[in-house]
C-alpha cells in the first residue's frame, strides 16, 4: 500500500487534534474530489514499519485525539489488507484514542455479506469492527454544502459506529447537530 501523506496535529478531518493518513488508490473518482493525484495505487511512498513508527510516535503526545484514515478510499481491497494489522496494531497499542474512517461506500455495503459489494473482502467486517466513526458516502458535488462538520456533500453521513453496534442499527454522530445551515441555495 503506497501513502501520499500523514497529516499532524490535523483539526479539518474529525473531532479533536488527529494525525491522519491519505492512503493511495481510489477507484471512485468522484467528480471535483479533492485530491485526484490519490486515485493512483502508485502515487506517493509505501508504507513501511518507519511510516507507522513515525504515526504512531504522534499519539505520546496527549493533545492527540486518534488516527484518521482517508484518501484515496482505504476501502479498496488491496488498501484493506495493508491497513488491517495497522490498525489492530493501533488500536492494541493506543486503546483510549479513536479511529475515524472516510470511505465513498455505504456503510450498508460494506457491512453485507462477503462477496456482496466489491469492495467487501475477508477483512472488512474486521476492520469496520475497529472503526469508531465511519464517515461514508461519494462525495456528490450537487450536493455540496457550507457548514456540514467533516464531509463535502450532504448526502455523506456520520456514523457513530459504536453506538450503531450497540443499537443493530445506524446511529448517526452527536456531532452532526452542529451542523451550519447558509440557506436553500448557497453552497
Amino acid at each position: 500500500m503506497n501513502y501520499c501523506n500523514i497529516k499532524k496535529f490535523d483539526i479539518a478531518n474529525g473531532e479533536g487534534i488527529r494525525t491522519t493518513l491519505f492512503v493511495s488508490g481510489c477507484r471512485n473518482r468522484c467528480k471535483n474530489c479533492f485530491q485526484p493525484e490519490t486515485w493512483s495505487f502508485d502515487y506517493g511512498e509505501p508504507f513501511t514499519e518507519e511510516t507507522e513508527r513515525e504515526i504512531f510516535e504522534t499519539f505520546e503526545i496527549p493533545s492527540v485525539r486518534g488516527l484518521t484514515l482517508l484518501g484515496g478510499e482505504p476501502m479498496e481491497p488491496e488498501n484493506q489488507r495493508a491497513l488491517l494489522p495497522f490498525l489492530k496494531r493501533f488500536k492494541e497499542r493506543f486503546p483510549t484514542r479513536d479511529l475515524w474512517l472516510f470511505t465513498g461506500n455505504l456503510y450498508e455495503e460494506l457491512a453485507g455479506e462477503r462477496g456482496e459489494h466489491p469492495k467487501c473482502i475477508e477483512v472488512t467486517a474486521e476492520i469496520l469492527s475497529l472503526v469508531d466513526i465511519l464517515v461514508d458516502g461519494r462525495f456528490v458535488e450537487e450536493e455540496k454544502r457550507l457548514g456540514l462538520r467533516f464531509r463535502g456533500s450532504a448526502n455523506q453521513r456520520i456514523i457513530d459506529m459504536n453506538k450503531t453496534r450497540a443499537a443493530g442499527e445506524i446511529v448517526i454522530w452527536d456531532g452532526c447537530r452542529l451542523d451550519k445551515t447558509y440557506g436553500e441555495n448557497r453552497k
